[in-house]
């Protein structure tokens, strides 16, 4: 793929067109939906924007009074850009207080995920939660990512810097063209989109899944001090799970802190946690992934 085609289709407004893909249009069947594919350098669909969109089709066919509080995905195939999406929805349980659905997300016919997801009406009950890293530099005092790929015309480095819909800042670096200080199996990630979101806490709900995709599986490389721009690499999400456990806004600081305890066999696992600024716990997610490097 040339440069220009490269770039041609990336959006001129990110929080824009992250909205509009989560603008879902009903189908001809009851519990079938649609959505656009944003556009992506690597002309492959992005598989937060998946995770999201099955989560908003679900949502659908769930009362309001019922909120999700857990999605279990499989990634099975690359999505590309240039198709739509169709979302068919399995009423898997309706209960007094909890509700489950089946998602799956397809191109041409051709399964790309599928999604379970867990609902449940607001509770009391016991409360606690790990405490937010203390020891950690605030999102203003780290560079932006235009800052720490200015320079670099290429099309990729330019989406990175500014065609997403978040604003994301690396704690301790950024890993695209090296690894800088010590190899690790732990990062964080300051974020928030790149505007004012409204207020629907659904909306919310969706940008964190949507985020949740964003640099999960960094800490597996960044142990091994491996680049993301490294020749010949092929990275790729298998699974994916994910808990809301508190409300929270996507469009303020989040920092999400994430480790990874293992790796073998051509797979990573990596383990992730939102924290909210005021160190409020809102999710936690696991994602196991293909990281298969070039034989030396």
């Amino acid at each position: 793929m040339t440069d220009d085609a490269a770039r041609e289709g990336a959006p001129d407004d990110p929080l824009d067109d992250f909205l509009r893909a989560l603008r879902l249009t009903p189908g001809a069947l009851a519990d079938e939906f649609a959505g656009p594919s944003q556009w992506m350098p690597n002309a492959r669909v992005f598989g937060g924007q998946v995770l999201a969109q099955s989560l908003v089709a679900a949502s659908a066919t769930v009362p309001a009074e019922k909120v999700v509080h857990s999605m279990h995905a499989y990634f099975l195939r690359a999505g590309k850009i240039e198709l739509p999406i169709e979302f068919h929805v399995d009423r898997s349980h309706d209960g007094r207080s909890f509700a489950s659905r089946r998602t799956e997300a397809l191109q041409g016919g051709v399964p790309i995920m599928t999604t379970m997801s867990s609902f449940q009406t607001i509770d009391e009950g016991l409360s606690h939660a790990d405490a937010m890293p203390d020891d950690l530099p605030n999102p203003e005092a780290l560079p932006t990512m235009a800052d720490a790929l200015a320079g670099i015309d290429h099309p990729a480095a330019q989406f990175w810097a500014h065609g997403r819909p978040f604003d994301i800042r690396h704690v301790p670096s950024p890993l695209f063209l090296r690894v800088e200080g010590e190899h690790m199996a732990h990062q964080a990630l300051w974020m928030k989109t790149v505007g004012r979101l409204p207020d629907d806490p659904a909306i919310h709900r969706a940008a964190l899944a949507y985020a949740s995709d964003l640099g999960i599986l960094e800490p597996i490389l960044r142990r091994h001090g491996v680049a993301l721009s490294r020749p010949g690499m092929k990275i790729a999400s298998l699974d994916h799970a994910m808990w809301w456990h508190r409300e929270g806004r996507a469009d303020e600081w989040l920092l999400y802190a994430m480790e990874s305890p293992t790796a073998q066999g051509g797979r990573g696992l990596s383990t992730g946690r939102f924290f909210d600024r005021s160190g409020q716990l809102l999710a936690s997610v696991a994602q196991e992934g293909m990281v298969r490097l070039p034989q030396v």
